[in-house]
């Protein structure tokens, strides 16, 4: 047995007024035509499910248990339909994005503040990973699009170019005799080195540069987090290597100064990845239109 929903959406509105003069009004339809649907739908059964009064139409007591099951089911659409409606306009729902923390903190953090403003009933769910991992969590669909750095070459995703950052080695107070000098790798080598732990494409990037010049980049110290490379080179513990941008304030204060060397370090590019020919939440498309 399969009836068409019309059917039931006529029974609904037919057993809730109790008259089928407004059920027809409510559905716009003529009465003859919520008759039809009426006795289709007894018919399908074989059971009466109304019967007429003084005032309109009585649901019979098979009719009585049937109804109990309409009217969840008109609830429960009537709620999916305000859920879609809300989700539209970005009155409810989620957005989930990976990246690293240091592209939250320093590139994403004042979008994700202005959409926020914009859609205070949108959750945030940032995933904090390397690009591999965040690759996974797309695919896994545990995000909805990621920030990772480019490039990536996977067929099932699609990433667009967003901004453009450049690495470059930095050092505190205590390596001020390096200010004005211009290093060669082999002399850079001669400092302990400081480098993020995990596989960062940024860790990749320095350690196939050092690999094409003939030299193995092995640091000295290794840290978790953007943070303490900075931290860690302020206290002179080393030379970090970390993104311009993300110790500007560092470098405009005097904290930190960037190690020259006599080779150029390539920029880094960074994109948004989403999964190709994957719908994207209204969440975040108007994300990713704020970004890009």
């Amino acid at each position: 047995m399969n009836n068409n929903y019309e059917l039931y959406k006529v029974f609904y509105w037919a057993a809730k007024t109790g008259s089928l003069t407004q059920a027809a009004r409510a559905l716009y339809l003529t009465q003859p035509s919520v008759s039809y649907a009426i006795k289709q739908l007894e018919d399908s059964f074989g059971i009466t499910l109304f019967y007429r009064n003084s005032k309109g139409v009585s649901l019979t007591q098979e009719g009585a248990v049937l109804y109990s099951y309409i009217e969840q089911s008109q609830i429960l659409i009537s709620l999916a339909e305000e859920k879609m409606v809300a989700l539209k306009n970005l009155d409810s729902g989620e957005l989930r994005i990976g990246g690293s923390d240091s592209l939250f903190k320093h590139y994403l953090l004042p979008y994700l503040e202005d959409f926020h403003q914009q859609h205070p009933g949108i959750k945030l769910y940032l995933n904090h990973g390397t690009t591999p991992e965040i690759i996974a969590y797309l695919k896994e669909g545990t995000i909805d699009l990621g920030v990772v750095r480019m490039p990536i070459a996977d067929p099932l995703l699609e990433v667009r170019e967003s901004i453009q950052l450049q690495d470059c080695f930095v050092a505190g107070g205590r390596y001020a005799k390096l200010k004005d000098a211009v290093l060669s790798l082999d002399m850079l080598l001669q400092y302990p080195v400081i480098l993020f732990s995990r596989n960062s494409r940024a860790r990749m990037a320095i350690t196939e540069l050092f690999q094409s010049y003939g030299y193995l980049l092995k640091p000295e110290i290794e840290v978790g987090s953007v943070d303490l490379l900075i931290e860690f080179a302020r206290k002179g513990l080393g030379i970090s290597y970390v993104t311009r941008e993300f110790v500007a304030k560092e470098l405009e204060e005097g904290s930190l100064f960037e190690v020259q060397l006599d080779v150029e370090l390539p920029p880094a590019h960074v994109g948004i990845m989403i999964m190709r020919n994957m719908p994207l939440s209204t969440a975040a498309s108007k994300f990713m239109k704020l970004v890009e």
